[in-house]
This record gives structure tokens, sequence and C-alpha cells, in this order.
């Protein structure tokens, strides 16, 4: 772990300026705000260890796959979100020196992320090389008011010199992804202009021909007054600048504005992209730094007060979640259904940036809670709109009359993974589209999701999983062969628990929803019949018949269900015996050795006892979390919220809250030492349920809500707000009561500790 961030309620802290940290810190302080967002490089020059990275939501490069071999079915390339064109550069340079914090001595360095405001703060003092001094205070947004906005102050105090500086003020769409698989640079030259006062660069993506159009305006100031300066503007391919001359005075400060407007093509005409980001940029200047900000923080306040949780009495706990759900709420808003949560989202370009599973099994259930359920029905309508591609996906592996294989890793649809023990074996996946579906009319009552959409996604579904398994007459039932489950530190085994229970459940919801729509909306039903060539009395024969006798595996004599067939072949042993200097495995371990371990990277039959608990007995999940919770590493970011829950739901306090504190903090403190590479955002959904499923103990059964919940030692209280049907409720959880109060909406019958209670 890396402890080097203060604690605070509402601000990320780092005093002191570590290079070797420096990648760490970028991701970490990111900004975003749905629709472009960026890790925290500096404004300046920086020479040093750094990765650039400017990110516009939706554009994406088809990167060919590198492999050294090819097998059918294999995609032909790993979708990049791309290292977009950068708008923050603001260069100095001192008659000749270079304002560089890799070439100078950096005192009182303090760089603040105000979580409640997405205001990014930057001081430090620099001694150049020349011994010339300076001081220096930077602050930056992405506008949540407007999207396509972002703007900077940056303050600058020359302490024991006068004399001049030239400014550089630039746009640079000459950049590389740090992913690229062939070292290749993305974009294409369309147009770029620079005059006296602003600049405006055009670029197009290769192969896919996004355009992203990037502007910028600015103003300088010294001591509150506005100057001009010497004016030399530059252009050429993919990059426009400004350089500005200005005579500086000992103490007195120089502040330069500048304001960038990014726009996609995905948003407006490829023929006025430019004609429109000038007008965007000039609006913003004209607005100015204090307006926009005063804009911006006004959405932020709206933001946290719709999904806000408060942590009493726990610093390192209270920082941790709203950490999370800032970084949540900067990169999905909800507002556009072509959008999805990538693992990373605005952080940093590892996973390609890509759509993966874990929008349905973890980030759904925040915005369900904390959002208007159009924001999770556009979630589901996104997988609604992609059913061709996964038909074609599944089509592409030998699969026939339209079984839908959704993807493991996507933008439009079509799969891009590039490893197949994921890409062919960890198939658990297209039932998470299903459970979502679940997820979303379980809590907001809207079966006519089934009736509009979500049917004909089920059926697809099944359809794959009837031909994916086949009958074992040895055991004299259904099974899987060849998977991966959740837990990737187990590749191509036989019967994972996970994948054999999804896929007889999912049988068993599509023959519901059938049902359903038969009984309400029978000419629909007739018609989606018709249209994918469905012989109901056959294909649910088949389903029916796969549920009833599907083969799980089981060790009766230790009372538990086993991972996938052969699990008990290991040697069994507890991570608490693993030796420091080993940890994180799949950093010191070979592949092999990984294997052929028992170790587990992240929750597999206890992340189906999570989704379906109703389906077991508490016994049940007493057993199998004792016998493999003390053989999980959680080396995945996925893994630690389902602990919690399970745990809480449990009464092992003590490990909830540990958990709790990895999942929280999982990159502020680096558990996992992979937080350079970006922040893990999905998980990060993860972390809101720890609080609200784990120890809230809310849970929606037959359309009611239910709260079993306990306290944490540590804390004095902890509270959060859930929308729920039409009502806004605010829960508070002391140690010595449980409020539930009404803020909005109708009277509403609860169980709280399995006890009805009545609110209004």
């Amino acid at each position: 772990m890396k402890q080097y961030l203060k604690h605070h309620e509402w601000q990320i802290i780092e005093e002191g300026f570590d290079p070797h940290l420096h990648r760490v810190s970028e991701s970490i302080f990111s900004l975003g705000n749905g629709r472009m967002g960026q890790r925290a490089n500096f404004e300046e020059t920086y020479s040093g260890d750094t990765h650039q990275g400017t990110y516009v939501a939706g554009i994406y490069y088809p990167d060919k796959t590198r492999v050294g071999w090819w097998k059918n079915g294999y995609p032909e390339y790993f979708a990049k979100v791309l290292n977009a064109p950068s708008w923050i550069g603001i260069g100095f340079n001192f008659e000749g020196q270079e304002l560089d914090l890799a070439h100078a001595s950096v005192e009182k360095f303090v760089r603040v992320l105000d979580m409640k405001q997405g205001l990014l703060t930057r001081s430090f003092e620099a001694t150049l090389p020349d011994g010339k001094k300076i001081a220096v205070q930077a602050q930056r947004f992405c506008s949540m008011a407007d999207g396509e906005v972002g703007a900077i102050r940056y303050a600058l105090t020359p302490i024991n010199f006068s004399g001049t500086v030239k400014i550089k003020l630039s746009i640079d769409a000459d950049v590389a992804n740090k992913d690229s698989n062939y070292d290749e640079k993305f974009w294409d030259r369309v147009y770029e202009e620079s005059q006296m006062g602003w600049a405006v660069v055009n670029a197009q993506t290769k192969k896919t021909q996004f355009q992203v159009c990037t502007g910028m305006e600015y103003k300088i100031e010294i001591d509150g007054q506005r100057v001009g300066g010497k004016v030399f503007t530059h252009n050429k391919e993919k990059y426009a600048d400004n350089i500005v001359e200005i005579t500086l005075v000992q103490g007195k400060e120089l502040v330069v504005y500048k304001y960038a407007a990014v726009l996609s093509s995905e948003n407006h005409p490829k023929e006025k992209l430019v004609k429109h980001c000038l007008a965007k940029v000039d609006e913003a200047s004209k607005k100015g730094f204090a307006t926009l900000l005063q804009d911006h923080v006004a959405k932020w306040n709206r933001t946290w007060q719709d999904c806000d949780i408060t942590i009493e009495g726990d610093v390192a706990a209270q920082q941790g979640i709203r950490f999370n759900i800032f970084q949540l709420m900067q990169t999905y808003t909800g507002e556009d259904e072509r959008l999805n949560i990538g693992p990373k989202g605005f952080t940093g370009e590892k996973y390609g940036g890509s759509t993966y599973w874990d929008t349905e099994a973890y980030c759904l259930p925040f915005y369900l809670g904390t959002t208007n359920p159009a924001v999770a029905r556009n979630l589901l309508i996104y997988r609604y709109k992609h059913l061709p591609k996964a038909i074609e996906n599944a089509k592409k592996l030998g699969f026939k009359n339209g079984a839908a294989f959704y993807p493991f890793v996507t933008m439009n649809g079509e799969e891009c993974h590039n490893e197949w023990e994921i890409t062919f074996e960890e198939i658990h996946r297209t039932s998470a589209m299903a459970y979502a579906m679940r997820d979303y009319i379980d809590y907001t009552g809207d079966k006519n999701y089934w009736i509009d959409y979500g049917l004909e996604v089920l059926i697809g579904i099944s359809r794959f999983w009837s031909q994916r398994v086949n009958w074992s007459g040895d055991k004299n039932r259904y099974v899987i062969l060849g998977v991966t489950g959740p837990n990737e530190y187990e590749n191509n085994v036989n019967n994972n628990w996970y994948t054999n229970y999804l896929c007889a459940w999912t049988l068993r919801f599509t023959m519901e929803a059938i049902d359903y729509v038969k009984k309400n909306a029978s000419d629909k039903l007739v018609s989606l019949f018709s249209k994918i060539t469905f012989n109901e009395a056959t294909e649910v024969a088949r389903w029916k018949d796969i549920a009833e006798k599907m083969y799980y595996p089981e060790d009766k004599t230790r009372g538990v269900f086993l991972q996938q067939d052969g699990f008990l072949d290991k040697e069994l042993i507890p991570t608490k015996d693993l030796p420091a200097e080993d940890r994180p495995l799949n950093q010191k371990w070979s592949w092999d050795r990984i294997l052929r371990s028992c170790f587990i990277k992240q929750a597999d039959v206890l992340q189906c006892m999570y989704l379906f608990e109703d389906d077991f007995t508490q016994d049940q999940i007493k057993r199998n979390f004792d016998f493999y919770e003390p053989m999980t590493v959680h080396e995945s970011s996925l893994s630690p919220c389902v602990h919690v829950i399970l745990a809480s739901k449990l009464g092992y306090e003590d490990k909830a809250y540990e958990m709790y504190l990895r999942t929280s903090r999982l990159d502020l403190d680096d558990y996992n030492n992979d937080t350079e590479d970006g922040c893990h955002i999905t998980s990060m959904a993860g972390t809101w349920m720890s609080v609200v499923k784990g120890f809230g103990g809310m849970r929606v059964r037959q359309g009611q809500l239910h709260f079993n919940p306990f306290i944490p030692g540590q804390w004095k209280s902890y509270s959060f707000r859930i929308e729920f049907r039409g009502r806004v409720l605010k829960v508070k959880v002391s140690q010595a009561q449980t409020e539930v109060l009404l803020e909005s909406g109708e009277p509403l019958e609860i169980i709280v500790n399995n006890k009805p209670a009545k609110i209004s």
C-alpha cells in the first residue's frame, strides 16, 4: 500500500512532490464530467515520468489485436478509448529557462482535489536551475454544468527576480496511447488554426473517423489588471498555440485564464464542428472563470444532495466513500444512452476504457439508488441496442438460431477482448445482462421493460445457454465445459458453479418473462416470436429440462459448493500463510503457479450467493464464506465489496469493516499496486453497495424495501439517501438507533429489522 495522502472528509490532499508517486497521483486526482476527462497531468512542461491522458466519451479506435497465433472467432481488434487532444498546456520560459519540475528544486508542493466542488488545485514553489524562484497556484475543472467546457486559472509569482516570460498556450493532438499495440498514433489532421487570443485543432481518428475539435481562448492579468504582451501564433499538423511575451515584476502575481471547448462529431455535424467549437469556447471565455466555476459547483452541490453518504467518526472511511462516489458521478451522468461506464473511466487507458459486465453486476444498483430510474433504464437499453452484435458474436463462435453472446469487452456491441481465456471462456458475463434486468424490475416495478425490450434480449441469451451446455451421461446431468468464472485465477475449468447456476437461473427467468408478456401484451409476444422465429413449445421445453437437470459440483462432507470440478485436488492454503513479498500474486508469481494454486482473485461462489441470497440458507452462506474467504487474495477490485455485504449479513463485523476499507480506499492507498494505470471506477459502485446493502442491509423483496442495519464500532453514525419508486428516503444509523425518513413522495411501508414500519 501507498498511504501518502492525508485523510480529509471532502478533499484528497498530497503534500510534498515525490516523482515516484506521480503516476499514481495523476490517476487519483483525475477530473471528468461525463463527456470528457483527464488525468491530473501538470499544465506546465514536465519531462519526468508521466502518463498524459485526455479522454472524450464515446471516441475509440479499433487497435488491431496483437497475438502470435489466431483462432476462429478471435476478435480482430481491441477497442481503445483514445488519448485525445490535450488542451491544458501552459508552458513558461523565463529568458531561456523552462519551468519543469523534473529539473527544479520543488518546495511546498500541495495538490488538492476538492470533491465537494469538483476542483483540482495545485500549489508549489520552484527554484529553477539558474536560481530563479517562483510560486504557483493552479486551479482546474471540467464543467459539470456544460460537458464540453473546461477551464484553468494558473497564477504565478516571481519571488526573487523580474524579467520577461514567454507563455505558451497550446492545443496538442499529436498524442499517443500508452497501450497502442504497434506504437501507432491514432489521430489524423483535419484542421488547425491559431490567431491572437485563440487557437483551434480538429483531428480525426483513423479507421473510425470520429472527429474531436478542441478550441481555446485565454486572458492574462497582472495584479488583477488585463495585460496583452507580444503575441506569436504558431500552428503545425495537429497542433496550434499562442506564445505571449510578458514582463514580470518581482512579487507581482501573473494570472493566466485558459478556457477550452471540446466537441465531438458524436454530438455535432462534422462540417460545423470548428464553428461550434469556436462559439462554445468564446461563450466560456465571456462568462469567465468565476462564473463557470460557480455553475459547475452548483451542479456538484445538487449531485451531492442526491448521492452523498456521510460517516461520522472515521475520516478515512468518509474520504473513501466520497472519493468513490465522486469518480462515479464524474464518469457517467446517464444523460446519453449511447454511453456506458468504462472500468477506468477518464483516469487511464488500461482495459481499453471499454464497457465490461461490471456495469450490470456492480454499477446498476448505484444508479438505481441515487438517480432517476431513466438513468438505469438507459444502461439496459444500451445492451438492447447491442443485441444484433451479440447475436453476431455468438454466430462467429458457431452458435445458431439467434443465440446471443454478449461481449466481455466492447465499445459498439462487438467483442474486442484479446485474451482467449476471457474472450471465449468467461461466458457468465452474458447472464449479467439478464440479472441487471431483474435488478431493475425488482427495484422500479417496471415489468413493462420485458414487453418493450427485455424479452427479446432474454430469449437470445437463453438460446446461447441451451446450445452451450451438453448432456453428461456419466453424471446424468447437464454440464458446462471449458470456462473461466469471475475468479480469473482459474482458466479452462469444467462446471464452474457460478456459471452453471447463472445458466439455469437465466432460463427460468426467461420463462417467467414469457409468461408475463403472454398475459399482458399477447399481441407483442406473437409479433416478437414471428420476428425471431421462436418455437415456444420446443425451445421452452429444452430450457426447462436444462434448468431442472443442471449439475452443480458440491462437497457434501464440508457442506460447501465447489468452485468447479477438481477444486479439492488443489492444496488448500489460507492467504495468511502467503509471504508478504509474494503479494500481489499477479505481479510476483508465474501464471502457471497461480493457476495451480487454490488462491482466489475475486468472489466466485460467494458472488453467486450475493446475487441470489434468498436462494440459500444462512448456514449455507456461512459455510461457503468460511471456506472460500480465507483463500481469497482480493486482487480484483470487484471482490472486497461482495465480502462486505456477505460478512455484514453473517454478523462478521470486523471482516466487513476490513473489506470496506479495502474497497473504499483501493485506489487511494493503492492496495494492488496498480492505481498508476487508472482508478477502478466500476468497482467503486460496489463500495456504495458495501454501505447501503452491507452495513445498511438494504434489500428489495417482492417490491418492498427491507433494512437490516448494523454500524461498525469505529463509527458514531452513517447515513445514506436512496430513491425508490417515486420516493426519496434518508436512512441514518447510529450506535443507538436507526432512523428512516421520507423526504419526498407518498407514504411507504418498509421492513426494518424484520418488523414492518410505515414512514410518511
